[in-house]
């Protein structure tokens, strides 16, 4: 199995470190032939705006597009923000999963907050609640067609969801030293492969 982390700004060093604490053969990828042989795809927090524009001036947002098609792809924070539909604005993302996402609505930096999350479908995730670190994140305001909601903060607001071999988390799972959403992810990997 091998893995790619879109490395053209945010923290996908961290998102490298935890999959191949995992085993898992995880690569950076900034260009389109770096989507050759991979399996599945991380996108990182970071700035969402960056991220989209860096895309386009690499001639990766097609490639990225094609790639999603046909294989699981996570975003976290910006990542999430970067594949949804719709977003409220115009500014360039890849528009693959069927989810209403607002962008900074949990507050400025200053604003950041760990929570613990019960996540469904998560090893453990009822049982054990997943510290969910949210710096700048962004809301899912909706889940549309054939996405669905996986957690929720305490007051309801959903913060995760699935879409096939799509998934979307507003916060920063490689920043909590605990690997289960990626374990999530390599698993969804690995049935996509079968």
């Amino acid at each position: 199995m091998k893995i790619g982390v879109l490395a053209l700004q945010g923290a996908f060093i961290e998102h490298i470190n935890i999959l191949r604490e995992l085993g898992v053969e995880a690569v950076e990828v900034r260009l389109p032939e770096d989507l050759e042989g991979l399996d599945g795809l991380i996108i990182p927090g970071g700035e969402s705006t960056t991220i989209g524009k860096l895309a386009d001036t690499f001639e990766l947002t097609e490639p990225l597009r094609e790639f999603a098609a046909e294989n699981p792809v996570w975003g976290t924070c910006a990542g999430m923000i970067f594949m949804a539909k719709d977003i409220g604005r115009d500014q360039p993302v890849l528009g693959v999963m069927d989810i209403v996402v607002e962008r900074n609505a949990f507050g400025r930096q200053v604003d950041s907050f760990i929570t613990p999350l019960e996540v469904s479908g998560l090893d453990g995730g009822e049982a054990q609640p997943f510290p969910a670190v949210f710096i700048r994140g962004p809301r899912l305001v909706e889940a549309r067609g054939d996405a669905q909601v996986i957690a929720c903060l305490a007051d309801g607001t959903p913060v995760a969801a699935r879409e096939g071999q799509w998934l979307v988390t507003s916060f920063h799972p490689e920043l909590t030293g605990d690997p289960r959403f990626h374990e999530y992810f390599v698993k969804m990997v690995a049935e996509d492969q079968n």
